[in-house]
């Protein structure tokens, strides 16, 4: 991802960097694709690295959004798509990381023979905290209250 770095004007951009960063994901690149993509990339970098919208920039997101103000994302698609790509990777990354961390907290030694459909609806509870905090408690009590019919109300 560092190979796409747009500061001090494209002065770490590395082509055989990013060829092997979209060669590590072969379900999003055909190798058709990774050959055409060398080429794609030396275009690019001569063609934006004259161009003054592109001077100045700090990071590869503000090169994205530059990309698409220009009309340099239909250009170069597949340079645009391995820059979406490395955009999208470290929060794709934070949060597999959270859902494992939060398993590891709700699957313990003593509870170890959960099975998989209590230990799914357990870590949907812990990872979406946000959007069961909406949740009314008198929600929850009146659809269990609908389930069947008890000999008193929960109310």
């Amino acid at each position: 991802m560092s190979g796409l770095n747009p500061c001090e004007s494209f002065s770490k951009f590395d082509t055989s960097k990013i060829v092997a960063f979209s060669e590590m994901y072969p379900n999003d690149f055909s190798n058709g694709e990774r050959g055409c993509l060398l080429g794609d990339l030396t275009v690019f970098y001569h063609t934006v690295k004259v161009d003054d919208k592109f001077k100045n920039l700090g990071g590869i997101t503000d090169l994205a959004r530059a990309m698409v103000e220009t009309g340099t994302h239909k250009t170069f698609p597949l340079v645009y798509r391995v820059l979406k790509l490395a955009l999208v990777l470290p929060v794709a990354t934070a949060t597999v990381e959270r859902c494992f961390s939060k398993m590891k907290l709700i699957k313990t030694d003593l509870r170890n023979r959960m099975g998989d459909e209590f230990l799914n609806n357990a870590l949907l509870c812990a990872v979406e905290k946000e959007s069961f905090l909406k949740v009314k408690e008198e929600d929850v009590m009146a659809r269990f209250q609908a389930f069947k019919n008890r000999r008193g109300n929960i109310f």
